[in-house]
């Protein structure tokens, strides 16, 4: 047996040590936040689900504050993962959470208040609040004439501060703030009646105007301000220093100029060109395109009237051009779309027309059996414009709504809710501009019928023009100034 007096140097050595290792074990630093966010390879970033800062279209995910924070994750070396917050509140209550978001991108603009929560990055796009009202009605000029308004602006929003200082000195003005709706249903109620005025940043005015033709700017209210990124409050400042560095890098590269002019330099509507316009495109376009358009309905099964009427919708009959989005060719194919459907050249007429009928071919048969014709092809053609999963999301709200989600009579109803933050909040694939497709389907339709009339076996002398037959409403008179093209 070992005597106590023998067991003492080696207890105190072991006391030794394990406190020394103590010591330095307690020295190690902890990963600050960036070095997590590599360690991981994923970068969380929490956003809102609106055209200005993230939603899913045709091409993916898309949006200006999407493409942004996109280019950083990829300049890090990691995968970026997209969260959507239910509302301002929620979205800034988040950032910093364990195991959540260290980033939220979502169009924010600082304030004292804000900055008790979280920290900001330099900015990278300077907004103007402006007060919006209603064409026709009384427009306000100042700050008095909000006095006595119907007025609702985003719970949580800069806006919703400012209407609370304005309110000090003017007790007379009234005001609700929501975070049941997202700036585009604020624009919305404006256009439709619904509300008298709203306060919105003016990005988001000249984003969605083209939208709701009855909007207008009153009046700017206040100075400008700059939006920025945020992260959590405290003292580690390693990923705030590399957004700081990345965000003043694509100021200087000219990056982020272009993602401005993409998404807020141009109006992302192809608009009707009247049927006197469509006429001369007939005659001096088609003919160059009217046997690809032929040959690949015949192979994919469809009217080629049909295809070549989506062709006139997307392009205008012309092969080489290409949208703000990406998507290029006479059938204005995305990448990912031309290279499922087997085209290596978007700009080559023949091939675009090719994958233009391979997808069509593939939407319909994509598409729930119980669909059938008419109306399967019209459900083709939105899925065409906004993809599969939100004419999905758009035929369960329909079934919900007590309608039938087989009938394009009844879903295209329902697709502009998918707009609307009440009703995508409660979808799989979030927010769409639900209105679109509507518009794109209505289009191709008017097309076809005169393409379906222009081209069938001409009856003798005028029976077809004093006949009892369909003859689309063709305006004959010249329209005044024609839409320019694309």
């Amino acid at each position: 047996m070992f005597s106590p007096t023998a067991l003492r140097p080696r207890y105190a050595k072991w006391l030794i040590a394990t406190g020394l290792f103590l010591v330095l074990g307690g020295c190690v630093d902890k990963p600050n936040t960036l070095e997590r966010v590599k360690e991981d390879g994923v970068l969380r970033v929490v956003t809102r689900n609106s055209p200005a800062t993230y939603f899913q279209d045709r091409n993916g995910e898309t949006g200006f504050e999407y493409e942004l924070v996109k280019r950083f994750a990829d300049d890090l070396g990691v995968e970026l993962k997209i969260e959507t917050a239910d509302n301002l509140d929620d979205l800034f209550n988040q950032v910093g959470k364990p195991n959540g978001p260290v980033l939220a991108a979502a169009g924010l603009v600082s304030s004292e208040q804000r900055k008790q929560q979280v920290r900001f990055s330099h900015s990278y796009l300077e907004v103007t609040p402006q007060i919006i009202y209603r064409n026709g009605q009384s427009r306000p000029t100042d700050a008095g004439d909000l006095v006595g308004k119907k007025i609702m602006v985003l719970k949580g929003s800069t806006h919703a501060e400012q209407l609370a200082e304005l309110k000090k000195k003017s007790p007379g003005i009234q005001y609700e703030e929501s975070d049941q709706v997202e700036v585009v249903d604020l624009l919305r109620m404006v256009d439709e009646g619904q509300i008298d005025l709203t306060l919105v940043d003016s990005n988001e005015v000249a984003m969605n105007q083209v939208y709701f033709t009855n909007i207008r700017v009153a009046f700017d209210l206040g100075d400008a301000s700059n939006q920025s990124w945020a992260v959590a409050a405290g003292e580690d400042n390693s990923l705030l220093n590399e957004i700081n560095t990345y965000l003043d890098k694509v100021k200087k590269n000219g990056t982020l100029q272009r993602l401005k002019d993409r998404y807020y330099g141009h109006v992302d509507v192809l608009g009707y060109m009247g049927a006197y316009t469509f006429a001369q495109h007939l005659q001096q376009r088609l003919p160059k395109y009217e046997q690809h358009f032929k040959t690949y309905a015949k192979k994919e099964k469809v009217d080629w009237r049909l295809l070549a009427a989506i062709g006139y919708q997307e392009s205008l009959w012309q092969a080489a051009v290409t949208s703000k989005t990406g998507v290029r060719g006479l059938m204005m194919l995305t990448q990912n779309t031309a290279q499922a459907m087997g085209v290596s050249n978007r700009l080559d007429p023949k091939q675009s027309i090719m994958g233009g009928a391979k997808y069509l071919a593939y939407m319909k048969e994509q598409l729930d059996e119980s669909i059938q014709e008419p109306d399967r092809t019209w459900f083709a053609l939105a899925a065409y414009n906004v993809g599969s999963g939100h004419l999905d999301d758009a035929r369960k709200l329909t079934a919900k709504a007590g309608m039938n989600p087989d009938k394009w009579l009844d879903v295209k109803k329902i697709l502009p809710r998918l707009s609307q933050k009440q009703w995508y909040s409660k979808t799989r694939y979030g927010y769409a501009r639900g209105g679109e497709p509507v518009h794109f389907v209505a289009n191709i339709r008017r097309y076809y019928d005169i393409l379906t009339w222009v081209t069938q076996p001409q009856l003798e002398g005028n029976q077809v023009a004093e006949g009892n037959l369909h003859v689309p409403g063709v305006d004959k008179t010249k329209p005044s100034q024609e839409t320019p093209q694309l």
